[in-house]
């Protein structure tokens, strides 16, 4: 049997006790240093924040000083701004003459009868005076907005024009209230092309049993006398001549133009046959 020595014995106890010892101050060392670490990163996180909060408080603060200030009543001993008056309009060189047949979008065909200086507020304004024969009113429109005038069609245009209103109509399937606008718009804004669509797809000819309301009605007539005016004046021809080039393209009132055809006819042979005797 060997012999136990109680010295070997307690020296290897008080060194396992030592390395256990060292091992948990270690781990201990380790926890604390990752608890400071958290602590200095929330400390960063926090004064950003509070930086940031700063930023939109003196933002707010600002922002509530300017529109005081601009609100504020000046004093007495502050300086006013000087407001500078406009005295004269922007000129622009006239592109129109007097006599001359000029389209307003919205009142259709005007002739400029004067061209006036006038004196508005203290602004001196130059100015084309139109009058409208057909609504029996005067226009003014400045010269410096004339670009919303424009000249009459060329025969060219009006030629297109007819061509245009015998095609077929091209009606859409939608509200008889947003067909409206569009015709509206349409009308309005002077173009002679989509006038003469307008004309085209509201025409209903000759066709007594189709139903036509009230709006649609006055569309017609008046997108039709817009073009009417245009044609008689570009044309040079009577009102009755350039309404029955018109009703015949349109394929309107042919009954009656054949039946005055036929009636000026029969006038000519009977003056033919009282001449012979």
């Amino acid at each position: 049997m060997k012999k136990i020595n109680l010295i070997s014995t307690l020296k290897k106890t008080f060194k396992k006790k030592k390395t256990l010892k060292s091992k948990t101050i270690k781990k201990t060392k380790k926890k604390k240093s990752f608890k400071v670490v958290k602590k200095k990163e929330l400390k960063k996180k926090k004064k950003a924040f509070k930086n940031i909060q700063k930023k939109i408080k003196t933002e707010k603060v600002e922002k509530v000083e300017n529109t005081t200030n601009n609100l504020r009543i000046p004093k007495n001993n502050e300086q006013k701004p000087e407001i500078k008056k406009v005295k004269k309009q922007g000129t622009e060189k006239r592109e129109y003459k007097v006599k001359d047949y000029v389209v307003y979008p919205k009142h259709g065909v005007g002739q400029i009868t004067e061209f006036k200086k006038m004196n508005i507020g203290g602004i001196d304004i130059e100015t084309y005076i139109l009058k409208f024969e057909k609504d029996k009113a005067n226009g003014m429109v400045p010269v410096n907005k004339q670009s919303n005038l424009r000249p009459l069609a060329t025969i060219n245009q009006v030629n297109k024009c007819i061509s245009i209103l015998k095609s077929k109509p091209k009606i859409k399937r939608s509200m008889w209230s947003r067909r409206a606008q569009e015709y509206e718009a349409k009308i309005s804004s002077g173009k002679i092309y989509e006038l003469a669509e307008v004309v085209r797809d509201l025409n209903k000819g000759d066709d007594i049993m189709v139903d036509q309301s009230y709006s649609e009605r006055q569309l017609f007539e008046k997108a039709y006398e817009r073009i009417l005016t245009e044609f008689q004046i570009i044309l040079g021809n009577s009102l009755e001549d350039t309404q029955k080039k018109l009703d015949k393209a349109l394929k309107r009132n042919l009954e009656k133009q054949n039946q005055q055809v036929n009636e000026s006819a029969k006038l000519e042979e009977e003056n033919t046959e009282e001449l012979t005797k």
